[in-house]
């Protein structure tokens, strides 16, 4: 099966294929797993990417934008190992500044013995 689309029943992404959109899925216990979310969210289409960031208690689903909103009203408020999901339309990145200390100067303003 060379160069096919799909490994298994998942189907792969096609290049240029702009389709697919990002949700956030927040307060997931900490040892959720990507088969757990995949599980969660494939009745709403193939899922593209798959993303649990470990020990932060988030993670992001890559669902059919056609099928998000379903998603998002299916599986907000759901529970999942005693936890109640927060599952919406993730947020585009914003661009960090290196540093992140607004200010200049050093110490000083302390109290003078």
């Amino acid at each position: 099966m060379r160069g096919s689309e799909s490994v298994g029943s998942v189907p792969r992404k096609k290049a240029g294929n702009l389709a697919n959109k990002s949700l956030y899925v927040g307060n997931l216990p900490y040892r959720t797993t990507e088969d757990e979310l995949r599980e969660m969210f494939e009745p709403f289409g193939p899922i593209a990417e798959i993303r649990v960031i470990e020990n932060k208690g988030f993670g992001f689903v890559d669902v059919p934008e056609e099928n998000m909103e379903a998603a998002i009203e299916a599986t907000n408020g759901q529970e999942l190992g005693g936890r109640t999901l927060t599952v919406n339309e993730a947020r585009p990145r914003t661009e960090r500044s290196g540093g992140g200390r607004g200010f200049g100067g050093g110490g000083g303003g302390g109290r003078r013995w």
